[in-house]
């Protein structure tokens, strides 16, 4: 017990050691300052009337190609093999996979693009379904990077920052604002295979961690199949009441390990163990599709049906959203597309356009979509020239972090509207550049949240999501 005692002693941390060591005006002064990570909600939030209640940011890992997409430049045709102009490239810093080529050569695009909807919206062939919602999303070509590689890349764009260790924007969020549903998580992530024979880019779980945030903010993984949340179910051979009785004791225990030694992470853990309890009853409702009838089925795909697709994701993102979940994140691997890019991204568009589509056409359908905001993106784009041997029906494309294409929908945002400019090679923006830091700015306010007011303190500095950047871009707001 002694040797307990001491182990215990010496995991405080710092900021526990003085907010119990500290008497008096100083104790009352330091708790002050310091959050209190048990609130549902911070009490100064939102900051002003939100438009979206609700995030579902479809994350497609690997970087889709802008010039395949949605940033057509025709001209390219002429310019085919052709060097790629050291006047557009500028020495700027490519990756070490097409930094040893002998040349650059130009690879325009195999796919055809016309204009959809009253907004007249350029999409590739390969997006026939997002073509029928052109006028309900709002295209964004001039997204910009720092990073060039897919880790630091992907870290960037969730956490705010390319070291690993942030909170992630879901656990901002769920921490600024709390939960409107009490059986089920905050911030719920899903995870889908590519369609194509390509997987080979990892997604940790730190990409949806609270980093120095308390844990309960962190994301909950859904998995596919029978246990979509991994030690939910009961043991075999324990009865749920008996259950609630073992809760009951431990949380007994657990208290008295945080009067003793205030760690919040102990209430953390009580509040856990709770949501586990809820979540028994709450997730099996939410994985059941026998009640959703055929034309849902119909709507998002023959994938629908099976649990872990893209497809099925979606399906399930609109009943989370439906449940009030607060942030709800999906990333799709398979787009990373050095080499054979036309047949690879055919194939992640069969598995990845009609979804998308179906999930804003559900939301909308189900006055949904007005406080919901969706995201379409990846962590950057794709150069013009070629990575590999170039023919006249395969090309493959290197990462572009210059300017990259998304869109977004719902809550907050303008709809029919395509924004930004780039090149004549897709490589340098040349009208409304939008940083990294100036979307997540903009998810925030589409909440009711300036980004610059929503901070945590941590080892004697004050954090945020947007670090010291970002502005939010308000021609794309309503």
């Amino acid at each position: 017990m002694e040797r307990f005692q001491k182990e215990l002693e010496l995991s405080l941390t710092r900021r526990h050691f003085f907010s119990r060591s500290s008497l008096g005006i100083g104790a009352a002064a330091l708790s002050s300052l310091l959050p209190s990570p048990s609130q549902a909600a911070l009490p100064s939030l939102p900051h002003f009337a939100p438009k979206a209640k609700r995030v579902i940011f479809l994350h497609q890992s690997g970087a889709p190609s802008q010039l395949d997409l949605f940033d057509p430049k025709p001209g390219l045709k002429k310019l085919y093999g052709t060097e790629l102009p050291g006047s557009i490239r500028m020495g700027q810093r490519i990756t070490g996979m097409t930094s040893g080529q002998s040349s650059f050569p130009v690879a325009p695009s195999l796919f055809q693009f016309a204009q959809h909807g009253k907004s007249g919206a350029w999409l590739s062939e390969l997006l026939p379904h997002t073509a029928k919602i052109a006028d309900d999303i709002t295209i964004l070509k001039t997204l910009n990077t720092e990073a060039i590689n897919h880790d630091p890349a992907i870290t960037f764009i969730h956490s705010g920052s390319q070291q690993p260790g942030r909170p992630s924007m879901g656990s901002w969020v769920s921490y600024g604002l709390g939960s409107e549903n009490q059986n089920l998580p905050a911030f719920v992530v899903l995870l889908s295979l590519s369609n194509t024979p390509i997987n080979d880019q990892p997604l940790f779980s730190r990409l949806w961690g609270s980093g120095f945030l308390p844990s309960s903010y962190q994301g909950v993984r859904f998995r596919a199949g029978s246990n979509p949340v991994l030690y939910l179910e009961n043991p075999a051979g324990l009865a749920s009441a008996n259950r609630r009785k073992m809760l009951d004791s431990l949380q007994d225990l657990n208290r008295m390990h945080f009067d003793a030694y205030g760690d919040p992470e102990i209430e953390t853990r009580i509040a856990q163990f709770e949501m586990a309890y809820r979540m028994q009853a709450s997730v099996p409702d939410l994985m059941d599709l026998s009640k959703e009838p055929e034309t849902t089925f119909q709507l998002y795909g023959p994938d629908a049906r099976k649990p872990g697709t893209y497809a099925a994701n979606c399906l399930l993102a609109r009943r989370l959203a439906e449940r009030n979940v607060r942030f709800i994140q999906l990333y799709h691997r398979g787009w990373d597309q050095h080499n054979e890019l036309p047949a690879h991204i055919r194939m992640q568009c069969r598995g990845t356009d009609q979804p998308s589509a179906a999930l804003i056409m559900d939301l909308k359908q189900r006055g949904l979509l007005d406080d919901t905001l969706v995201i379409w993106s990846g962590e950057f784009g794709r150069t013009v020239y070629c990575q590999g041997r170039l023919t006249e029906t395969n090309y493959g494309r290197d990462h572009h972090p210059r300017n990259f294409a998304m869109w977004m929908a719902g809550g907050g945002i303008k709809p029919g509207l395509s924004i930004g400019e780039t090149d004549d090679f897709s490589y340098n923006i040349t009208a409304d550049p939008v940083h990294v830091h100036d979307l997540q700015a903009t998810i925030l306010h589409c909440l009711g949240i300036d980004h610059t007011r929503l901070t945590y303190q941590f080892q004697g500095r004050w954090f945020r999501l947007t670090g010291v950047h970002g502005n939010v871009f308000k021609k794309i707001l309503v």
